[in-house]
């Protein structure tokens, strides 16, 4: 398995600076608003996000190097990012979130909420401050996607009908949508042509949505203290996933357990102990790495240096989160 430290080794300034810049760029007037924004950026996540558009940026500029604008898209790529995740965990109920306590869980549910809106507003301002408009209209979409998506999840809550063409829509609105807009945001700001504008959207899109579905695989295989949250969390809030999707196929007994709404945490245990035994895991893994090989193809196809190859490793690592 790729090691993560080695990985990004080349973009670890520019990473250190993001991290600095993003408490700098969620500052509130109001204590506790600034509390709640402060804690979501406390725990550091694995920078993904960022890290492909730092990597995007050095293979699309001449001088190979990253401007101050794909650094300050980067951040707001992860700000959007950190605002989902406190909607998310209002919506999920869930009570932690890598590893601590989620914010409506220290605060309130209606703080949790002003913290999301609060960060959806300073990502926008400093979207606006790009002054680059197609960047703006197309990280815009990110945030009407979102907001689409959880609908949609909303509505097919244990719906045991969801088909994988469901699920692969459903995730792209939950993940693939931002990985997405922002690889084209990065060849924007980069001047590409709109021909590698396009090829790094559907690079972004199937990245994101390998990312979720390897998300989803680990909500079955792996424990709280990996997953920093509840396993099982998905099965719990009625959101149907790629390995349960086909565990369905091999095992009928799972409809018992979701017609019931997973109605206890042995209800979970039992359903998951299912989902193992048969190939749903393993067929969610299968589909994740059809969409890395696609991603890896497109870049493969168009360009070729040394930054090329950091971004493979990155699509790599993706997958291999769950071996």
């Amino acid at each position: 398995m790729t090691n993560l430290t080695n990985l990004f080794s080349s973009i670890e300034i520019e990473i250190s600076e993001l991290n600095t810049n993003l408490t700098k760029m969620v500052n509130a007037k109001h204590p506790i608003l600034y509390s709640a924004a402060e804690h979501l950026l406390k725990k550091k996540g694995k920078k993904i996000r960022p890290s492909i558009i730092f990597f995007i940026a050095k293979i699309t500029t001449i001088n190979k190097a990253i401007n101050s604008n794909h650094a300050r898209l980067a951040e707001i790529t992860e700000i959007i990012h950190t605002a989902s995740l406190v909607h998310d965990d209002v919506i999920d109920d869930c009570d932690k979130r890598r590893g601590l306590d989620t914010v409506h869980n220290i605060f309130s549910t209606k703080i949790a909420v002003l913290a999301g809106d609060f960060l959806f507003a300073q990502s926008s301002w400093y979207l606006a401050n790009l002054n680059n408009l197609d960047v703006v209209k197309i990280i815009s979409k990110v945030i009407i996607d979102f907001a689409e998506g959880e609908v949609r999840q909303g509505l097919i809550s244990f719906d045991p009908t969801i088909t994988i063409e469901d699920y692969i829509e459903k995730s792209f609105y939950k993940t693939a949508t931002l990985i997405a807009c922002s690889c084209k945001a990065t060849a924007i700001l980069s001047k590409c042509s709109q021909e590698t504008q396009n090829d790094l959207y559907l690079y972004g899109k199937h990245i994101g949505l390998a990312f979720q579905i390897i998300d989803d695989i680990l909500d079955i295989t792996s424990n709280t203290n990996t997953l920093g949250k509840p396993a099982g969390s998905d099965l719990k809030n009625g959101n149907l996933t790629a390995p349960i999707i086909f565990a369905l196929e091999e095992n009928k007994e799972l409809y018992q357990f979701i017609n019931n709404e997973f109605y206890s945490e042995k209800d979970i245990s039992k359903a998951i102990n299912i989902i193992k035994n048969t190939k749903g895991i393993l067929k969610a893994k299968d589909l994740a790495e059809e969409h890395i090989q696609l991603a890896i193809q497109i870049i493969k196809n168009k360009f070729a240096c040394e930054n090329t190859k950091l971004l493979i490793l990155t699509s790599n690592y993706i997958l291999n989160r769950v071996n």
